[in-house]
Parts: structure tokens; C-alpha cells; sequence
């Protein structure tokens, strides 16, 4: 166990049992779900949540960087976003870039 591939295979195999074991049993027990059902609507209820709840601890709370922002440049970033995604027909990549770019707009001018 002392060659130099020792580590890299360990974190490998230890990444592997950890994750993809669940995504390949998620595959097969969704063979089965009905996609129309109130439990996949509760779940999707419940990410949306999660994710919702992540961005706005990220806006109000932020980490790192973004803590040097003030509130109403990273509101203003978000609002932007939500413009242009709902302008261009809930396209998503359009609604991040518009807020990403304002974001580093304001930094720029307002260092």
C-alpha cells in the first residue's frame, strides 16, 4: 500500500461505492415510478424548496466574495435574472448569464 497510485485508487473505488452504487439503484427503482404521482410531486416540491432556500441563504447571507457585495447589488443581480428568464420564455442559461453579468457590472463600477 505504499505505491504512489495507492491514494488515487482508494479515493476511486471509496467515490465510486459512495455514489454511483446509489445513481445506478435510483435508475432502476425509477423504471417504476409513475410520473404522474403525488409522491415524484412531493419530491419535486421539496428540491425546488431546497434549491430556493439555497440561493436566497446566498443572496441575504452570503459567503467568501459575494460578502463584500452589498444586498441591493446582489438583488438587483437577481431581479435582472428573473427578468430576462421569464423574457426569454424561462430560458435558464439566459436568466443566470443576464444576473451573472450584472453582478460583475456592479463590482466593476462600484468596487
Amino acid at each position: 500500500m505504499e505505491a504512489w497510485w495507492w491514494p488515487y485508487l482508494f479515493i476511486l473505488l471509496a467515490g465510486t461505492l459512495a455514489t454511483d452504487i446509489w445513481r445506478y439503484l435510483g435508475v432502476a427503482f425509477s423504471l417504476r415510478l409513475n410520473e404522474q404521482s403525488i409522491v415524484l410531486d412531493w419530491v419535486r416540491a421539496v428540491s425546488t424548496a431546497l434549491v430556493a432556500g439555497l440561493v436566497a441563504r446566498l443572496i441575504v447571507f452570503p459567503l467568501g466574495a459575494l460578502a463584500e457585495t452589498s444586498l441591493a447589488i446582489r438583488l438587483g443581480a437577481v431581479a435582472v435574472g428573473l427578468a430576462v428568464f421569464f423574457a426569454l420564455r424561462r430560458h435558464m442559461l439566459a436568466g443566470i448569464a443576464a444576473g451573472e453579468a450584472v453582478l460583475l457590472a456592479a463590482l466593476y463600477l462600484y468596487p
